[in-house]
């Protein structure tokens, strides 16, 4: 009797490889800058005292971060493909992303520590011998004010390229 041959597997992944062009794009030079301002960001307000509204500001700006470490990375290695249903939409995504999450939270982390970083300011003057956490708020008030306008600048661009008809984020 003949053999049957063995049924097809399934079919072969390219090798992780970087995807430069991502990389050297505005788009992912944006991303290395919020990655860097964020990780500024959040890592200010967790090394000093915090309490009340700055935990909100703390988990938003490490929930945003971590969401655009993960946008980053699958960019990076041009595996957006692998997300269900978001992967056809990669644009898209980041385009929500961009504007939703991280203008939206990173303005309202930016407000909580600005707001607080005022509340601090009697503590600045010269003299005054308690620990002062204004310049910590006030240096995450900065770096949350700048990175929510790269999050503005990077959800223009895929905006600006979702009006082209384009469909890459490149």
């Amino acid at each position: 009797p003949p053999t049957v041959p063995p049924p097809p597997g399934p079919p072969a992944r390219g090798s992780l490889s970087l995807h430069r062009a991502y990389l050297r794009s505005p788009l992912g030079l944006l991303r290395l800058g919020q990655l860097a301002l964020g990780a500024a960001f959040w890592v200010t307000v967790a090394a000093h005292k915090y309490e009340g509204a700055a935990h909100f500001a703390l988990f938003a700006a490490v929930l945003v971060w971590l969401l655009t470490l993960a946008l980053f990375g699958l960019s990076l290695l041009g595996r957006w493909e692998l997300v269900p249903w978001l992967g056809s939409r990669w644009l898209l995504t980041n385009l929500v992303h961009d504007l939703a999450l991280g203008v939206g939270l990173y303005a309202a982390a930016t407000g909580i520590m600005g707001h607080k970083a005022k509340q601090r300011s009697f503590c600045n003057l010269p003299g005054y011998s308690q620990h002062c956490l204004y310049s910590a708020y006030l240096s995450a008030s900065i770096c949350g004010g700048i990175t929510a306008f790269l999050y503005l600048f990077s959800g223009l661009y895929c905006l600006s390229r979702r009006c082209q008809d384009q469909r890459d984020i490149i």
